[in-house]
């Protein structure tokens, strides 16, 4: 058994413990970061799933990442670059017709189906934008934390809400009422005040659904949605792309910005215990039993796993223990990764072409999203799921041998609770599902790795597979993430901060909890 010290200790290796990692170290701190696998990056990784193919286990799509991460940690410098897709999404229908979305051409594609619809498409978006643009701009940002005390006490954050406040009331009437509409109505009645035609409707309604075990028309599935519009690709607001190398070459170029600034990093060390001493945290303890103390303890963890599992409840106030135990996480993914011998043919669009490098979306409209939901909650997965495929090996050729390819597919609904005995069940039914659509696909699987809710739970720590750390309802989002009076990051233990996507603003691949994290805990440590 090793001892050490340190001023910080993270635990978790993942895209937000390593952006906060590198901000404390920026600062003068030294930090010392564990993480349980051998490989850094937590679902933010590639990894080989069959011999000679390659591609991101978990998270498969880059947008939300933020500009001023990328910038200030020298991204690019370390060797990170993103494409974009060279069309956005692609729906294939079961009439043969199919809608190709993207830069320049939406709108032709939309009036293939409804004139009305193509007309009403900028005014949509433009008032979508002015929404997401608010909302961009708080991601940086600490929300307003309801404190217990005086007023003194409480001053600095009723300043804060009073700065909210006066950027919402400059949106105006028309806006305000959009970001209300946004943010308790459900997608399927946000989007169904707005357009007539199924397809359009479906390509803006799977945002809503994404990695959230619900219906398009369940309350709050609205902002599910835009929170998938906060972000953009090499300075392109709303587009998606792929990173060279996968999601890992997010991770492995962060992890070599952090090197550079003195962080340790050690893998293949699960942590077993948060050390508290006198209601304190003060470091952590490995499951091989090294101790490394430190001044603060920030957990990268899903924060039922950080409290379930790794803190002594003795030091926990009971109503926080209480709440946690609600807090709500639990998702419908099925992920699954396929090694390809050929690129499939689809009947509504055949041959090779842009639509292959989009984000293939299998669910023609929100009542088959919204049937898929139920049967899913009633049977345990859906008989007509909700698949989206990518192919990036269509943008990046490092991934797949020659001529072969490598596929995401990113599935919906099952039930979180999967029992492991059904994954090949479910995995058939994916393949089956794009078979209907593509003749041939399911013949030129050559391999593959499926992973069910269990599967990311146990692999990643993300608790009923829940992508996000946490379901994104109202109940668990900004001031209230991941429970009300704990918003700046501080946990009710002294010493202990939460710096992952159970943290505002959320889930994705954005490292801006980890960024704000690290902001609070300079603060306390090295006030001015």
């Amino acid at each position: 058994m090793a001892q050490a010290s340190t001023d910080i200790v993270i635990l978790g290796g993942g895209h937000n413990g390593l952006v906060c990692a590198f901000y404390l170290a920026r600062a003068g701190l030294k930090v010392t970061v564990l993480e349980r696998r051998g490989v850094v990056g937590g679902a933010a990784v590639t990894e080989e799933f069959h011999p000679g193919f390659r591609n991101s286990t978990a998270s498969y799509t880059v947008s939300l990442l933020n500009p001023r991460v990328i910038a200030d940690m020298e991204l690019a410098r370390h060797g990170l670059r993103v494409v974009e897709r060279r069309a956005a999404n692609f729906l294939p229908f079961d009439d043969g017709r199919y809608l190709l979305t993207g830069e320049g051409r939406t709108q032709a594609e939309v009036a293939k189906f409804s004139a009305r619809d193509a007309e009403r498409l900028p005014d949509y978006e433009a008032r979508l934008e002015t929404v997401a643009a608010v909302l961009r701009d708080l991601i940086l940002t600490t929300p307003p934390n309801v404190v217990e005390g005086g007023w003194l006490t409480a001053l600095p954050e009723m300043l804060k809400a009073a700065s909210l406040g006066r950027r919402v009331s400059g949106l105006g009437l028309a806006a305000q009422r959009d970001l209300l509409d946004l943010f308790a109505k459900s997608a399927g009645d946000w989007l169904d005040g707005w357009f007539e035609s199924d397809p359009i409707k479906a390509l803006f309604g799977f945002d809503s659904v994404v990695g959230h075990y619900a219906s398009p028309y369940t309350p709050g599935s609205a902002y599910v949605l835009l929170h998938h519009v906060f972000g953009e690709v090499n300075g392109k607001k709303g587009v998606w792309g792929h990173a060279i190398g996968g999601m890992g070459a997010i991770t492995q170029a962060m992890a070599a910005a952090c090197a550079e600034q003195g962080v340790d990093i050690r893998l293949d060390a699960p942590v077993a215990e948060v050390l508290t001493e006198r209601g304190r945290a003060v470091g952590a303890v490995t499951e091989a039993g090294d101790v490394i103390r430190a001044r603060a303890v920030v957990s990268n963890l899903h924060p039922r796993l950080l409290f379930d599992r790794l803190v002594d409840p003795a030091v926990v106030p009971a109503d926080f223990t209480e709440r946690m135990s609600r807090y709500a996480s639990g998702s419908g993914t099925f992920r699954m990764n396929v090694a390809l011998s050929e690129l499939p043919r689809f009947t509504a669009l055949p041959g090779a072409g842009d639509h292959l490098t989009a984000g293939i979306i299998i669910a023609p409209t929100l009542a088959y999203m919204d049937r898929a939901h139920a049967e899913a909650r009633l049977n345990g997965w859906s008989s007509k799921p909700i698949v989206e495929m990518l192919i990036p090996s269509t943008l990046d050729d490092s991934l797949a041998p020659d001529g072969l390819h490598a596929a995401s597919l990113f599935c919906q609904h099952v039930s979180p609770d999967l029992a492991d005995e059904h994954r090949d069940t479910v995995a058939d039914l994916m393949i089956e599902t794009v078979e209907a659509h593509a003749p041939g696909f399911k013949a030129s699987v050559v391999g593959r790795l499926a992973l069910g809710p269990r599967d990311l739970e146990r692999r990643f720590g993300l608790i009923g597979g829940d992508i996000f750390h946490g379901r994104l309802t109202l109940d668990q989002l900004f001031s209230a993430r991941p429970v009300l009076g704990h918003a700046d990051h501080r946990m009710p233990v002294p010493g202990l901060y939460l710096c992952g996507s159970g943290a505002h603003p959320g889930g994705g691949v954005t490292g801006a909890p980890g960024h704000n994290a690290a902001r609070a805990v300079v603060k306390d440590l090295k006030p001015g």
